[in-house]
């Protein structure tokens, strides 16, 4: 499927319908920065996991990686854009996200937006400002920096720290992060969860690389945890 977002980029995503009779809701998943992409969520098995767990899901690629064209540096307007898709395709079902990393960080922004339609959340390994994460790479936030100095009301508007506290809609929030993640440590977590303007908890696992929780040892408490947690919002 392709969807028009406000960043100016054409999304382009895939949807798959829950291996059971019937579904319970669908699960926007916005992957990491990286060239996997969408199919970071194929291969590391999150589709199937929900799909048999009965829930449909929805990958999409944020703009300027994988399938989608570049618009613009606005990838929350991407989250928002699939979103309104997902609740189309979704016949009245609930509509959930799951953002790792960068589709955690930006979901953040997306949810002060009145017009999302996001009934829960998981917001995983998110950093809580471009430049807590950018900073561990002198280039990229010296770049960062000029960005910020030419654009100072766009650096206000993604301040990921800063609209979570702005968050509208969302039933609830859930966090999680591992302890030895040194790109997005646990504070960032601890800083979502007092700023965050809904029910939100932070679950951790001991060890586990940024990004890696479903390739570490908590593999399988992970997926329950987000079964359950997906599972419990659904039963609201």
């Amino acid at each position: 499927m392709r969807v028009k977002s406000k960043s100016g980029g054409i999304i382009y995503g895939l949807f798959a319908k829950a291996f059971t009779s019937v579904a319970k809701a669908t699960i926007v998943l916005g992957h990491p920065m990286g060239k996997e992409a969408k199919a970071y969520f194929i291969k590391n098995g999150y589709t199937d996991l929900l799909r048999k767990n009965g829930y449909n899901t929805l990958l999409f690629d944020i703009n300027g990686f994988g399938e989608s064209p570049h618009g613009n540096f606005s990838y929350f307007e991407d989250i928002v854009a699939i979103g309104k898709e997902a609740a189309r395709l979704s016949s009245g079902l609930p509509v959930g996200y799951h953002g790792i990393s960068l589709g955690g960080q930006m979901a953040t922004i997306s949810f002060a937006d009145e017009t999302h339609t996001y009934d829960f959340a998981i917001i995983e390994s998110a950093a809580t400002t471009l430049g807590d994460f950018w900073i561990k790479f002198p280039a990229a936030y010296k770049a960062l920096q000029v960005f910020n100095f030419l654009l100072p009301k766009f650096k206000k508007k993604i301040n990921m720290q800063e609209r979570i506290k702005e968050a509208k809609r969302l039933r609830s929030l859930l966090l999680i992060y591992s302890n030895t993640d040194d790109w997005t440590p646990v504070a960032m977590g601890k800083v979502f969860l007092a700023n965050s303007a809904v029910p939100t908890e932070l679950w951790t696992v001991d060890k586990a690389e940024h990004a890696g929780i479903m390739k570490s040892a908590h593999k399988v408490a992970y997926e329950q945890k987000i079964i359950s947690y997906f599972d419990s919002q659904v039963g609201q």
